[in-house]
């Protein structure tokens, strides 16, 4: 009688494969952060608050010198697109939510921010 080593070896390395393989998890949510705490250059979330950047009445944040710089000579740097309306954004009066990477993303308004978190697109 022969015996067949092989099913058994790859039955033995498919559970292994299960058993061995990182638990799949559920992307967090956004997480609602203050415009102070992110650098509106590099559009990233920091555990402190950011430089304050005074331009037409509005406050925008930066990192750091360079940064605030960039945004008070740059005007495409002060808007984001809102990835549920498509529509220009100002940072400055935006729903800012933080992605789990600290990658931003902005929002006309709480509306668009709890339909983004609603629909699974961050995950």
């Amino acid at each position: 009688m022969t015996t067949q080593p092989a099913p058994i070896l790859a039955s033995f390395v498919a559970v292994a494969a299960l058993l061995l393989a990182p638990p799949a998890r559920a992307e967090a949510p956004l997480q609602r952060v203050q415009a102070a705490r992110v650098c509106m250059v590099n559009d990233n979330v920091f555990p402190k608050d950011q430089i304050p950047v005074q331009v037409s009445g509005k406050t925008y944040f930066g990192c750091c010198e360079m940064c605030k710089g960039r945004l008070e000579s740059d005007a495409n740097l002060r808007t984001a697109t809102d990835p549920v309306s498509k529509k220009p954004v100002d940072k400055a009066t935006a729903v800012i939510g933080a992605q789990p990477d600290g990658r931003v993303l902005y929002f006309e308004n709480r509306a668009n921010f709890q339909r983004y978190q609603k629909s699974g697109a961050g995950s």
